[in-house]
């Protein structure tokens, strides 16, 4: 059991991220099925899961970067960590809120961790969400956190008293929340949102205790509420939790009944004339709001835009359609809502700032019931992670569906299952292109093969073994022959990339300096260098040294196109019969990668 805190520290935010995603990943599913406000689309608990896995991801490389390992990283190292991953990895309009819930309690908690700081932590993190949200609705996630707010204040100095005081108090307010938004009460179901805070708190009382916490909201009589689930025909069920029913909640119908519980699959939303990048869609959904039908589309975009840009953006959008949450700050914001007109939403973007990662999620009716329309699915695809704008768009020429990873920014294992759902085919060959992304990968290739995807994981570590993989890819032949010819092009594939050294460290080739070039071969930095092409030539008689064929150079955005001359003609006069291909990379981690085949 590890030691129990006496206020939040690093070490404990990084236990409180684990343990929340390990809740919502237990309660994932029922919270998808109780999902009817504001879009009955089955998909908050999934919504939830993925934000907070990528904010615990953010906080996992804080503790990796920390060298010395003798100390943990400062609190407010880790916090702020943690609201910029749920920030830039937010789903839904609840993940949305819940990444402004995080930001407003970053914002104290960097300054102490004791219970007089969470106190104000939470008051914050509830006033910032509220104020992120056009028009605020209570009986939502919303009022569940200002009510765990409220219970929390006082003056006792105990941690654990706050934690614990906070988590009941949500509880409480969660099982009001159908009496407070009759679509709620009639599908009889608390909000799914604020039972995602629910969860979430709970693994802040299990970091703060060392004791999971009863599960599930209360009533006012104390008693634990039934969380409905859909079965076969759409009825709902109740599920009881330890307690009886919330009173004066019935049983009824979900209005999205049928909805798979592990997420929505890709659909046929053609992205074409849509300005802006890195589009993705999904199929259509009914959408009903409190009994009457919505906007046609969800649009979500990360933008970098000032605060007097993203004002207007507001007034802007909230013409547009509803359902507006803007979240962030400090020229980094995170845009969700609702409209009918997708491009208008992504046009608006464009004029506030630089919109990217943008997604647009299409919802239609037919009936009253759930229609989907979709081609028939492709025999195979290639899902491939590129560094960079301009490899995305070489993979995709090449028939592959892509997934920018930009730098400080690795995508969640969500992101890689909506790319391999967009391929839209029986089978899928993944390509990560990222030692790092190994486990993230295959937690993603997990998920699409419970959903009926047949996906082989080929582990390339670098974008070069990528290329080389798709290169020998053919369609065409048989799912297990086309998988072992490109895992065999990306291990014959030595990868290398030069990188600015940030600071003083101990390397495998010495000790380098803050501003110095190295060259990673493999890995492993190799040569200690003082300029980009004096690096990249010594690199490349190393790797050569050993033998090869072709040359691979991908360049960053600022490396000028002299240098890629300079190297082509380096290789020939040194290497006789050794070709050399060259990528323009753009918005890439390094300003060159390389390689030998």
């Amino acid at each position: 059991m590890p030691q129990l805190p006496d206020d939040l520290d690093a070490v404990a935010v990084r236990r409180w991220c684990s343990l929340a995603l390990e809740a919502l990943g237990r309660e994932r599913a029922e919270i998808d099925a109780i999902n009817v406000y504001p879009i009955a689309d089955g998909d908050t608990g999934t919504n939830l899961y993925l934000t907070v896995e990528s904010a615990a991801a953010a906080v996992e490389a804080v503790f990796a970067a920390h060298e010395t390992g003798a100390t943990a990283p400062a609190t407010a190292d880790a916090v702020r960590a943690m609201a910029h991953g749920a920030l830039i990895g937010a789903r839904g309009n609840s993940g949305t809120i819940l990444a402004q819930l995080l930001r407003g309690m970053a914002g104290v908690l960097a300054d102490g961790g004791d219970a007089a700081h969470l106190r104000l932590a939470l008051t914050s993190a509830a006033d910032a969400a509220r104020q992120a949200v056009a028009h605020p609705v209570e009986g939502t996630v919303l009022t569940v956190a200002a009510e765990a707010a409220q219970a929390a204040r006082g003056e006792d100095p105990d941690l654990r008293t706050v934690v614990t005081a906070a988590y009941e108090g949500a509880r409480a307010a969660l099982a009001r929340t159908p009496e407070q938004l009759a679509v709620l009460g009639r599908a009889g179901v608390v909000d799914a949102g604020g039972r995602g805070l629910v969860a979430v708190l709970g693994a802040l009382v299990e970091t703060v205790t060392g004791q999971a916490p009863v599960r599930g909201p209360r009533t006012a009589s104390g008693n634990a509420a039934k969380t409905p689930v859909t079965v076969d025909g759409g009825s709902v069920v109740g599920l009881p939790v330890g307690g009886t029913p919330v009173e004066g909640v019935t049983e009824g119908s979900l209005p999205a009944a049928g909805l798979p519980a592990g997420g929505l699959p890709a659909g046929g939303l053609p992205a074409a004339g849509l300005p802006g990048g890195g589009l993705s869609a999904e199929g259509p959904l009914d959408c009903p709001e409190d009994g009457g039908a919505g906007p046609a589309f969800e649009v979500i975009y990360l933008l970098e835009a000032g605060d007097e840009q993203v004002a207007r953006l507001r007034t802007r959008l909230d013409a547009l359609g509803d359902s507006l949450v803007v979240v962030g700050g400090d020229g980094l914001w995170h845009v969700h809502v609702h409209v009918d007109d997708a491009g208008a939403a992504v046009e608006a973007g464009v004029e506030a700032g630089r919109p990217y990662r943008i997604r647009i999620t299409h919802f239609a009716t037919e009936s009253g019931h759930d229609v989907r329309v979709q081609a028939e699915p492709a025999q195979r695809a290639v899902v491939v992670v590129v560094p960079g704008d301009g490899l995305a768009g070489l993979c995709t020429e090449a028939g592959a569906t892509t997934v920018i990873a930009r730098p400080g920014e690795p995508p969640a294992s969500g992101e890689l299952v909506d790319a391999i759902r967009r391929a839209h085919a029986r089978e899928v060959v993944l390509l990560p292109n990222d030692a790092a992304l190994r486990h993230t990968a295959a937690a993603a290739a997990e998920q699409a093969r419970t959903e009926g995807v047949r996906v082989a994981l080929v582990p390339t570590r670098a974008a070069v073994q990528g290329i080389a993989a798709l290169a020998v890819h053919e369609p065409d032949r048989g799912f297990d022959e086309d998988v072992v010819a490109m895992t065999a092009a990306a291990g014959a594939t030595r990868y290398a990339e030069l990188a600015v050294a940030e600071r003083q460290s101990w390397t495998m080739a010495g000790i380098c300096q803050a501003g110095d070039i190295l060259g990673l071969i493999d890995g492993d930095v190799a040569v200690i260098g003082s300029d980009v092409p004096h690096t990249a030539r010594t690199v490349l008689d190393r790797m050569l040294a050993a033998g090869g064929e072709l040359v691979t150079l991908v360049l960053g955005e600022d490396v000028p196109d002299s240098l890629a001359d300079a190297l082509e003609e380096h290789v020939r006069e040194g290497h006789l019969a050794v070709d050399t291909v060259v990528y323009r990379g753009c918005h890439q981690r390094a300003p060159l990668l390389i390689g030998v085949e």
